[in-house]
């Protein structure tokens, strides 16, 4: 099963995506979609903060209800994770973090604004 939407890029981009995961019922195990749908909020609300102007492109692919592949395209050069530089009490900064921290495997394409991530429980 693979989807593809285009999601206008302003404020309310985060929750339509969430929506997308939300559609994918019975597709995806229900234990991961707490997980996917906060990556997709991380990696959709970066693309609609650092991105250029127009649509962000979400598309998740699911071969199997455990295994889920995301990458969220928005208009943007380009750009490279940096650590986050500022104490832990400061808010902000945590969206790679928190793809690290969940997903098994991740990254950036060269030379696009085009992040994945894949959660893969097949073997677990």
């Amino acid at each position: 099963m693979t989807q593809t939407v285009e999601i206008p890029r302003d404020p309310r981009a985060p929750a339509r995506a969430r929506r997308v995961v939300e559609g994918l019922t019975g597709r995806i195990d229900p234990a991961l979609e707490p997980s996917v749908k906060l990556l997709v909020s991380e990696l959709v609300t970066n693309g609609v903060k650092y991105g250029a102007d127009g649509a962000l492109r979400l598309q998740i692919q699911a071969p199997r209800p455990r295994q889920v592949r995301v990458e969220v395209v928005d208009q943007g050069g380009g750009f490279a994770p940096r650590p986050r530089a500022r104490p832990a009490t400061e808010p902000g900064g945590w969206g790679f973090h928190i793809v690290r921290s969940l997903a098994d495997r991740w990254g950036i394409e060269d030379g696009a604004s085009r992040v994945w991530f894949e959660i893969d429980r097949e073997a677990a």
